[in-house]
């Protein structure tokens, strides 16, 4: 098993508007410099919040899709293909496919936290297709808790998912102190953003905010000492086209 860990500190700090959205990234694009480059076809992930509110105004995007989880409040999204503010909750989720071109504007209502992440779902052919949206609301998607572990899955179990990009695996688990294990699929490297509570992997302490990437197909054994949640990605060890990060570095 091969583990890297992340601390929140060795993350890529970023704002909006003078500070009135704050973010962490864990994964940055390759011209952000420092961080964790963008791997497999996974090439940016922000977890960015707002004390007060505020909005970043409208910009493009084109090919790749935009992945938005609510994590605490609520978020409002506009685009010019829908052209009026769309408002999401906490444990709602919306994807964008940014086809051939979209703009969109994002606002963050005062204590709301959320993440945005951008996957690649071959952009040779993405580019041409239309832009489009889901919305999917909290209860879109199955838990399923077992002695204290639950698994809230995004992509498997009847959520109906939509994602272009292949081999993604989006799951969230919550659990109590205790011990505790993450599988970790063949051919695939997880991903993991830790949202609350206090772990430790093999030694090493992890609490809030850190990120760790694992893969060799094998558990992950953890032990928490307190209750907590992880936020889970995984994704293709090699993929059969030429992502952004092969092709912008």
């Amino acid at each position: 098993m091969s583990i890297k860990i992340y601390k929140f500190r060795e993350q890529t700090p970023g704002e909006f508007n003078n500070g009135a959205i704050l973010e962490n990234r864990p994964i940055v694009l390759t011209d952000d410099g420092g961080g964790l480059q963008p791997y497999s076809n996974i090439f940016y992930w922000a977890h960015a919040w707002s004390e007060k509110g505020s909005t970043i105004g409208e910009h493009p995007h084109r090919a790749f899709e935009i992945l938005s989880f609510v994590l605490k409040g609520s978020i409002e999204h506009y685009d010019s293909k829908n052209r009026k503010w769309i408002p999401l909750k906490s444990g709602d989720v919306q994807i964008i496919r940014s086809g051939s071109g979209i703009t969109h504007s994002e606002k963050i209502n005062p204590g709301s936290e959320m993440f945005q992440i951008w996957f690649d779902p071959d952009l040779n052919k993405t580019i041409s297709a239309p832009a489009s949206y889901n919305d999917y609301p909290a209860g879109s998607f199955p838990v399923k808790d077992k002695n204290g572990f639950a698994v809230k899955t995004y992509t498997e179990g009847g959520a109906n998912f939509e994602l272009v990009a292949p081999g993604i695996n989006i799951k969230e688990i919550s659990f109590n102190a205790g011990e505790h294990a993450i599988p970790v699929s063949k051919d695939k490297i997880l991903s993991a953003y830790i949202i609350e509570g206090k772990i430790n992997i093999g030694g090493e302490d992890l609490g809030a905010n850190d990120f760790f990437t694992a893969n060799d197909d094998a558990d992950i054994s953890f032990t928490a000492s307190e209750n907590g949640k992880i936020f889970i990605i995984e994704s293709p060890e090699t993929v059969p086209y030429k992502t952004y990060a092969e092709r912008y570095r």
